[in-house]
């Protein structure tokens, strides 16, 4: 590849197709006509990359960012003349945006949950109500029926206004942040579903979460303050220019990423390393610092709501919702059998979580050739899950016998009137409760804290775990991918709880730990063996349940569970950027990048402009290629021999050729374009505003001047030899967040560039579609 971006490949996220196309072998002649020319490496290649669509997306190609700063005059101009006082200006206003970031995340967290709260209070309240006159039929149906009209409700915002915001949206934050822009998955519109499709989706009874859209929406907000202004709504503070560029939006989208988890769990520290982690692809102390200062902002938001809201001016929030999950809080004491049951419950949730990820594979598989038909049959696909996820809530519990109540429970207080509480009636008489439907008919919350609680170790019995886990298992497996905002944290929470308290069961004759602290714990296997992260989950976890006497077991869990599952496959995560063919760079090379070099890859003719350029030649390759990178040669007469220049980018020329900064003679004029212009001019556009090259209004005349590309050329762009391992490129382009790499000769006499590396140009689909004989393991 040459000076392509990934959007020169039109890559779709819709239904599944990648239209890989044979480039023409065509260059620009001097006099603006188009004509053919052999390329530099006589190689004829086509991309063979493909993907899968999810849940289906708005066809659009896929754009990298740039995270190195482009250093071309304007920038340096800028650069020189800021004042002290701009500069103190530009750091205030990034903690003032960090500090806003966490406001509006922990309001949007705090908001989430009330809604979640009093939507499905208001549901099982009714149903309760009517179970009490043993109204079961008309039980069934409003339980349904409410179910399917909020599934209905969320499924239509994702199919008709933002098919983005479907999913966890966690895999597409990881994205962006790695150096892939896809349209639309931090746009307004995708913030507003995820809000209101999470609240739907979770208050309609199905086995997801709001953790991972949480993230999303914490990405989304952070995206939105950090366009650096809107001249559509005049916004045009001065300060707000100093982050039009990738690198500052970056910043502020991992203080986003981490703002979702600490709303979603109330774990700031969880949520700066989540961010560390699993979301950012490049870290700095400045950045640490940033991130956690807006968790701690979404701290302190959340605990004041809540404590607002214990006066009971929250409608049916009460203490549910973003609360810790009481575990035994007494003396956490282990033997060497509890420790072999630690080890036992780490190889089985690393099994099982592999497995989890393989089956999650093959539906969404499946469901992306539904969701390509359209918006209708992914409404279809979300009403037949919700009825179905309905039927098992309200049917399995009719397998579970009733049961006395404890015994020194207050009176009244069992069976419970209300929802948070473990001992519901259901069917049974009184004094007697249904102790799986204490799971199934209620929040997912309030299931887990059922789970981790540890007054009794018989509340539930071995059957109705049984039957809860296997259940939740397949449901949380069967409900991803349909076109809501999901997460996949509450539903391997549930799992793995529930698989927890079973084994702690079955061992409580042998065992000195407790029910409640070996569903901490099967929990914490399962969410090892889906999502692969330790350190980060580790801390999650314990700010839940506000236990660290846990650590050293729970260390220890999700160590064995990730080593055991990635010895069958990759986290979830993983497996769905892999699935939406978004190119993501890993952090280490693949084996078989060692035995090629840099310009096996590059392909493709190379179209360079000269330092001046008449506008019709400039003009023509903008029209017919989609590059967005342009190497720059300087030839003679300004120079002796033809040497590189640097880099243009696209949106930069387009910007100047608006300007009609032009010359009638073929002389360099950049000093006057400098005073002419301002660096802002050049500033990247928020949204996908940026300008299009049928924005262009050029005349003949124009077409036959002249321009001087060196004020907006990157003078100082990263290059290699085309001799150096494409291991190492791969290293340097991710490590250095690149957008473009230029590959230069190694020999003197030839023309001063070979190529330019992008991104899709590592991609192993790539690589292995021009060299099919190279094994992928060696």
């Amino acid at each position: 590849m040459d000076d392509r971006s990934e959007e020169d490949h039109d890559i779709e996220v819709e239904g599944g197709a990648f239209q890989g196309y044979e480039r023409k072998i065509s260059g620009i002649l001097d006099d603006g006509s188009v004509g053919f020319r052999q390329p530099l490496l006589a190689r004829n290649r086509k991309n063979t990359t493909s993907q899968i669509a999810i849940v289906g997306a708005n066809s659009c190609p896929i754009e990298s960012l740039d995270y190195e700063i482009f250093e071309n005059d304007f920038f340096k101009q800028d650069w020189r003349s800021r004042k002290k006082i701009e500069i103190l200006q530009y750091t205030f206003l990034k903690w003032a945006l960090a500090f806003l970031i966490g406001l509006a995340t922990g309001l949007v967290g705090f908001l989430n949950n009330l809604g979640v709260e009093n939507i499905a209070g208001f549901k099982l309240l009714l149903i309760g109500y009517l179970m009490a006159k043993e109204k079961y039929f008309q039980a069934f149906f409003a339980f349904a029926g409410c179910n399917l009209i909020l599934a209905t409700a969320a499924a239509s915002l994702c199919a008709f206004i933002a098919p983005a915001a479907a999913g966890s949206g966690i895999p597409e934050v990881k994205a962006y942040l790695n150096g892939i822009d896809a349209y639309s998955i931090l746009a307004p519109s995708t913030l507003f579903v995820k809000i209101f499709g999470s609240i739907f989706g979770v208050a309609a009874g199905f086995v997801v979460g709001k953790e991972g859209p949480m993230v999303h929406t914490g990405a989304c907000i952070a995206n939105l303050l950090g366009q650096g202004g809107s001249k559509k709504y005049r916004l045009t503070w001065k300060w707000l220019r100093f982050f039009k560029n990738d690198r500052d939006r970056r910043d502020l989208i991992t203080c986003g990423a981490a703002a979702g988890v600490a709303a979603a769990f109330r774990a700031p520290v969880g949520g700066v390393l989540f961010a560390l982690e699993e979301a950012a692809s490049w870290w700095r102390n400045a950045l640490l610092w940033r991130t956690f200062f807006t968790t701690a902002v979404v701290a302190v938001v959340l605990r004041s709501l809540i404590e607002f809201c214990r006066s009971g001016r929250c409608g049916l929030f009460g203490k549910g919702g973003l609360i810790m999950f009481d575990v035994n809080s007494g003396p956490v004491l282990y033997s060497t059998p509890d420790l072999l049951a630690i080890v036992f419950l780490g190889v089985v949730g690393g099994v099982l979580g592999s497995l989890y990820n393989y089956l999650v594979d093959k539906v969404l598989r499946t469901y992306s050739m539904i969701n390509e038909k359209g918006p209708r049959f992914k409404i279809m696909l979300v009403m037949a899950v919700s009825i179905l996820s309905s039927c098992c809530a309200f049917g399995l519990p009719w397998l579970s016998q009733c049961t006395p109540c404890p015994t020194g429970i207050e009176e009244g207080k069992c069976p419970s009137v209300g929802r948070s509480s473990i001992y519901k009636s259901f069917q049974c008489p009184p004094n007697h409760y249904n102790d799986l439907s204490s799971l199934l008919l209620n929040t997912n919350d309030d299931a887990i804290r059922n789970l981790f609680t540890s007054r009794s170790e018989n509340e539930f019995h071995i059957s109705t775990l049984a039957i809860f886990f296997v259940a939740v298992y397949f449901l949380g497996i069967i409900t991803y991918g349909i076109a809501i905002p999901s997460g996949l944290f509450i539903p391997v929470i549930l799992a793995g709880a529930s698989y927890g308290r079973l084994v702690g069961r079955l061992l409580g004759p042998v065992s000195q730990l407790d029910v409640g602290l070996f569903s901490l714990l099967g929990a914490a296997s399962f969410l090892g063996g889906t999502m692969r992260m330790t350190v980060s989950l580790c801390v999650i976890l314990l700010e839940l349940t506000n236990n660290l006497l846990m650590l050293p077991l729970v260390m220890l869990v999700l160590l064995i569970s990730k080593t055991v599952a990635d010895c069958f496959n990759r986290g979830v995560y993983d497996q769905i950027v892999t699935m939406k063919g978004l190119p993501y760079m890993e952090d280490h090379a693949e084996p078989y990048m060692r035995n090629l070099v840099a310009k096996d890859v590059v392909s493709g003719a190379l179209i360079s402009f000269s330092r001046v350029e008449k506008v019709g030649v400039i003009w023509q390759a903008l029209k017919m290629t989609r590059h967005n990178g342009f190497p720059v040669i300087d030839e003679p007469p300004f120079t002796e021999a033809s040497e590189l220049c640097g880099i243009a980018l696209r949106s930069h020329l387009l910007v100047l050729l608006q300007g009609k900064r032009f010359s009638k003679q073929r002389t360099t004029f950049g000093s006057q374009i400098l005073r002419s212009c301002k660096a802002r001019d050049f500033g990247k556009a928020g949204l996908g505003k940026g300008l299009k090259i049928e924005d262009l209004d050029l005349s003949d005349e124009e077409m036959e001047m002249y321009v001087d590309l060196h004020p907006i050329t990157n003078t100082s762009p990263y290059t290699v030899l085309e001799t150096l391992s494409l291991a190492k490129a791969a290293i340097l382009f991710r490590q250095l967040g690149l957008r473009h790499l230029c590959v230069v000769p190694k020999t003197p006499g030839r023309p001063p560039i070979v190529g330019i590396l992008t991104r899709h140009d590592f991609m192993p689909e790539h690589v292995l579609g021009l060299y099919p004989h190279i094994d992928p393991l060696k």
